[in-house]
């Protein structure tokens, strides 16, 4: 029998996650609203020339952050009050200091954690809508990154010919592109696809079709309306059905994204992340059991299978294990090279259009699957990555990021500093992944993931995962707890 959420976990669900934007975590404050803001936020306007302490505030209290701010004896005080020299903010609060229509300015020792406009990155129709922009101008420029195969090369989930853009499924935003989205779906009508809402999150108002019939809704829109003023916009994109499995289960990747600036832009992969399993085993012919094609912790949390001991996660080092096990030795290597390539495409799509707050960063959450040929698909970008811990290894990971980030983007013994380069010493940079202009990146040497990385923080040449072991938790009906298979970190 196929699985659906029950009436009551729909609506729960639709409370919870169908916020305005593209965040994996909501506030666990209240967002300040825009009255009270105005007149307190602006209470200071300079530095403290003897301030001794660093002032922090942030619109959750979760762990990973505020442990991260404690142990560095950052004192914290209220947002609303304008005090705070770094800010961990919701993308609500960010939004309203930088709107046209608030007068306030930040100070040269403030930083907040997001960029003005990261919509363009986290909005799903609007990364569409950037990418197919800076494929063309590639195009335009004669650029060999905007290579293509021959006219008769068969046409795969991409819908493209792109030797190195082709890194989304085909993608269509409705009901604006209804009719463009049909004449694909005619052209190989067995073919499964999947709808978003394009400011939605955590799953939420996801589904899978495969007939005309289920849309009729966008057919209706597209012909009734003026398609770009429709305010429930979607994105449909080709489904990957032939997604690389483990233990039958599907999965992907949330890997963390760090950018200081985005001209120049300055962007870091972090080399820890985590695949997010699927409950039930996949199967392509059940487009209507959510919990064996959708990811997403929310949505499998909610199963009555759902495993809270591993929240059914892996940590990423079990992953690379088990693929150069059963793959060969120096597979993972090239998937993380591809996955690096694919991210660095996405961020340079964005530059031209971002608005480049010296004040700002942003950490991003990525979402990739990985296909059977192991190939890297973006399927969306997160401006909130949740720092919410399921479980002891994912507190463990979030926190160290927390630890790695705020190590690189506030200078070493100083306040923040509107007027520094952003360059963090090499020493500070050893978690990630630093994500050089592509064709930079395709000269260097392919093993750009450390080595720390393949086998845990320490390094134990000796000890590996035999394909074997590989075998039988691939073949296992049941997740492998997280530790399995994975050095503790010490």
């Amino acid at each position: 029998a196929m699985k659906k959420q029950s009436s009551t976990q729909k609506s729960h669900r639709r409370k919870k996650g169908g916020s305005c934007s593209s965040d994996d975590d909501q506030p666990e404050v209240k967002v300040v609203p825009m009255p009270l803001l105005g007149p307190f936020i602006q209470r200071r306007h300079k530095p403290l020339k003897s301030q001794k302490y660093m002032f922090y505030s942030t619109d959750w209290e979760k762990s990973a952050l505020v442990s991260n701010f404690q142990k560095r004896g950052w004192v914290q005080v209220p947002s609303f009050g304008g005090e705070w020299n770094f800010y961990w903010a919701c993308t609500q609060n960010c939004r309203y200091i930088f709107g046209i229509d608030h007068p306030y300015r930040m100070r040269s020792d403030q930083t907040i954690n997001h960029f003005p406009n990261s919509i363009e990155l986290s909005r799903k129709d609007l990364l569409i809508k950037n990418i197919k922009r800076y494929r063309k101008d590639l195009e335009r420029r004669g650029d060999p990154l905007a290579q293509t195969h021959s006219p008769d090369t068969e046409l795969g989930i991409g819908g493209t010919r792109y030797k190195h853009l082709d890194m989304i499924p085909l993608t269509f935003v409705l009901p604006s592109d209804y009719q463009l989205f049909v004449e694909a779906f005619h052209q190989n009508p067995a073919s499964t696809w999947i709808v978003k809402p394009s400011s939605k999150s955590q799953g939420v108002g996801i589904y899978l079709v495969n007939k005309l019939s289920k849309l009729k809704k966008f057919a209706y829109e597209a012909r009734t309306f003026y398609p770009a003023m429709s305010r429930d916009s979607c994105v449909i994109s080709k489904y990957i059905d032939n997604p690389l499995l483990i233990g039958g289960k599907k999965f992907d990747l949330r890997l963390f994204v760090l950018v200081t600036t985005f001209n120049p832009l300055k962007a870091y992969l972090y080399n820890e992340g985590f695949c997010r399993f699927c409950i039930e085993k996949y199967d392509h012919t059940e487009i209507d059991n959510i919990f064996m094609h959708l990811t997403n912790v929310s949505i499998q949390k909610t199963s009555e299978e759902y495993n809270a001991t591993h929240g059914g996660k892996w940590p990423l080092q079990n992953l690379w294990l088990y693929l150069d096990s059963l793959r060969g030795e120096g597979v993972s290597d090239k998937l993380w090279l591809r996955i690096s390539e694919t991210i660095r495409h996405s961020l340079d799509a964005v530059a031209p259009v971002m608005a480049n707050d010296r004040h700002c960063f942003e950490v991003y959450g990525y979402d990739i699957i990985i296909d059977n040929n192991l190939k890297p698909w973006l399927i969306e970008i997160n401006t909130s990555p949740s720092m919410h811990s399921t479980t002891t290894n994912d507190r463990t990971l979030k926190s160290r990021l927390i630890d790695n980030v705020l190590n690189v983007v506030v200078p070493p013994n100083s306040l923040p500093n509107e007027h520094w380069n952003k360059t963090p010493a090499p020493e500070l940079l050893k978690n990630f992944t630093v994500l050089l202009p592509i064709p930079l990146l395709k000269r260097t040497a392919t093993p750009t993931r450390p080595a720390t990385q393949r086998s845990g923080h320490k390094v134990r040449s000796k000890k590996k995962w035999t394909k074997s072991s590989s075998a039988t938790a691939a073949e296992s009906t049941t997740l492998p707890h997280p530790a399995q298979g994975e050095h503790k970190h010490k």
